[in-house]
């Protein structure tokens, strides 16, 4: 079996810490080599997006790992979802989302050369596992979606022993609580 070399999806660093620790300690059998992709374009306004950004990239850099940071285009996303605004979270406009994010993964991987993808997007409590794995199978038709189950415990570990910048919604602006 060849060597997978992975893309991993990424929202944010207290989602992301275990399953990149994971990784970092080759918990994961065939996988060579990895580096996660930090495109969130969904992700409002551009201070919480920034704050996200900054976390992740220290969480990285803090291990050794390699980043990617695709571009912020929240109006391109804003034009992917129009007319599913008003759906619920879980809804519609998240599949779209996920599905949204996925391609791009997919042209990243394409374009440099990693075989598969996986994504930490289900692991927030504000997210539906199942329909995040849906939207990887069905939009990865040319590089494979893998859905793995991260070590949850080792997440919620790490987060308790950091001081990640911890958001309470998804990042989405159609989503967020009112406080």
């Amino acid at each position: 079996m060849p060597k997978i070399k992975l893309v991993l999806t990424s929202c944010c660093a207290p989602c992301s810490c275990g399953a990149i620790q994971q990784l970092v300690n080759n918990e994961i059998p065939d996988i060579e080599d990895f580096i996660v992709l930090f495109f969130n374009p969904n992700i409002y306004p551009d201070t919480e997006y920034q704050k996200r950004l900054q976390e992740q990239i220290k969480y990285c850099e803090k291990l050794g790992v390699k980043y990617f940071i695709g571009e912020y285009d929240h109006e391109d996303w804003k034009k992917e979802i129009k007319g599913l605004e008003t759906e619920p979270e879980r809804g519609k406009r998240c599949s779209k989302c996920f599905a949204y994010r996925f391609c791009y993964a997919q042209q990243f991987a394409i374009k440099h050369g990693y075989n598969a993808i996986s994504t930490v997007f289900g692991v927030s409590k504000h997210k539906d596992q199942h329909q995040v794995d849906t939207a990887g199978n069905q939009s990865c038709t040319k590089v494979p979606y893998l859905p793995i189950k991260w070590n949850e415990q080792l997440r919620q570990d790490i987060n308790h022993n950091t001081d990640f910048y911890r958001q309470n919604y998804c990042g989405c602006e159609f989503s967020i609580r009112k406080q």
